[in-house]
């Protein structure tokens, strides 16, 4: 029970986090999956890594961070306003009508991909993304100010 999808994620269709983690798994494109980790754990292995979160936002992330991640790429496609300090959180909408509604929030347009920006160039356009943060240019979400209330930690157990 306690990895259902989230209020935003049923709201958007979703009935259960099989079909979260079907979206999830389609995201991580054709690399081989290297390991998996249980919530907080370290990730020690290089490559395409999976950590066991739920599908909330603020609890999920605080998860990643945990184990070791210094920049997220957070995939939203209802537009959720989110950051995770000390973590810069790089937002990737997933359709253009959440990225112009959310211009100021939104670091990378990806429903241009629909429209026929290939998935390669999409790709590029976000590593190159990644790589001006990790090089201090700010996200959005720390141009904002977000972060400093979006930590949720996992309560372990049946939670509705």
């Amino acid at each position: 029970m306690n990895n259902n999808p989230s209020q935003g994620n049923k709201a958007g269709g979703l009935t259960t986090i099989l079909e979260k983690s079907q979206g999830a798994a389609a995201k991580g494109g054709t690399t081989r999956l290297k390991d998996v980790v249980e919530y907080a754990q370290p990730v020690t292995t290089k490559g395409f890594v999976f950590m066991d979160t739920p599908g909330s936002d603020p609890v999920s992330a605080p998860g990643q961070v945990a184990g070791g991640a210094n920049i997220l790429c957070f995939t939203t496609g209802r537009g959720s306003a989110y950051g995770c300090k000390p973590t810069p959180s790089i937002k990737l909408a997933t359709n253009t009508a959440v990225y112009e509604r959310m211009t100021d929030d939104m670091d990378i347009n990806c429903g241009d991909v629909l429209d026929g920006v290939s998935i390669q160039d999409k790709g590029k356009e976000i590593f190159a993304h990644i790589l001006e943060i990790a090089s201090g240019t700010r996200s959005k979400s720390e141009k904002l100010g977000y972060g400093d209330a979006e930590f949720v930690p996992w309560q372990i157990g049946a939670t509705m």
